[in-house]
């Protein structure tokens, strides 16, 4: 028997509006009313999850930020934390305002960004959608890296870097994997996203990467809640009674540890159709 399941909410829980369809909260609900626990696994910040668990009823804890974070939602509290430190940041920063490609820097309680582009626009979009308490928080800033040099206690989740033409992304990839004690998401393919403009339906196509700390990941911060869980709950959850649920390059550690797994890091949507737990 199956006790958890780990799930990815972009391309894999939500459909490419960004909602959570009925179909999907139905299925959500008759697994947790047998007892499995549906956990959260999103390369999203704390706010924006939030508000998804709210939707679903999926219980205490999720995992932000690829795994920078495990939140507690009952306490309202990060019980796990593997942030990047500043020097970091502000290095990447540097790169990225020097060859003029979009970026945004999640910290605890928001994404700074210096315009409304991309996976900011996309987020932005979604906040028209929600009450101003589940809304993201979306800080638009002049100069990201003086605000960031000048602020103190700020805790830094990961940076996402866009650009809609292959070759100038690459470039600056190439620069950046070059800083040491960061990892990078290896993504092969376009994110492909649908918003609103007014009546009309418009394409959000672009290529992207991820930055985090050293050994960030999905499957870490899931074995560390799978510790909480036995010590807070008494409920032991072995690896091989896991079902890990994604799409994407940050799903593949997660679901290749995974009891109930598909290893074919470009098919992990599969997960959508043969287990039934999910729709699109």
């Amino acid at each position: 028997m199956y006790k958890l399941v780990a799930i990815d909410l972009d391309g894999t829980m939500l459909n490419s509006e960004g909602v959570v369809t009925e179909n999907t909260k139905k299925v959500i609900k008759e697994k947790l009313e047998k007892g499995a626990k549906i956990i959260i696994a999103s390369g999203r910040p704390i706010d924006s999850i939030k508000t998804i668990c709210k939707q679903i009823g999926c219980g205490n804890y999720f995992i932000a930020a690829n795994g920078a974070i495990v939140y507690d939602m009952e306490s309202e509290k990060i019980i796990y934390e593997n942030f990047l430190e500043k020097e970091k940041v502000l290095e990447i920063v540097k790169i990225c305002e020097e060859n003029s490609i979009s970026y945004n820097v999640y910290t605890e309680n928001a994404i700074l960004a210096t315009a409304l582009k991309y996976n900011v626009l996309y987020y932005y979009k979604e906040n028209l959608k929600k009450s101003e308490k589940n809304k993201i928080n979306i800080s638009i800033q002049e100069n990201i890296y003086d605000y960031i040099k000048n602020t103190e206690n700020e805790k830094f989740l990961k940076i996402t870097i866009c650009d809609d033409t292959k070759s100038i992304f690459n470039s600056i990839m190439r620069k950046v994997r070059k800083i040491s004690e960061i990892q990078t998401l290896d993504v092969e393919h376009m994110s492909r996203k649908k918003i609103m403009q007014g009546t009309e339906q418009l394409n959000l196509d672009y290529y992207y990467t991820e930055i985090s700390a050293k050994n960030t990941d999905k499957w870490n911060a899931l074995q560390f809640l799978l510790k909480e869980i036995e010590s807070n709950e008494k409920m032991q959850i072995k690896q091989d009674e896991i079902i890990a649920i994604g799409d994407n390059m940050n799903d593949k550690k997660m679901v290749e540890n995974a009891g109930l797994r598909n290893c074919n890091a470009r098919k992990y949507a599969i997960f959508n159709r043969s287990s039934q737990l999910c729709y699109r």
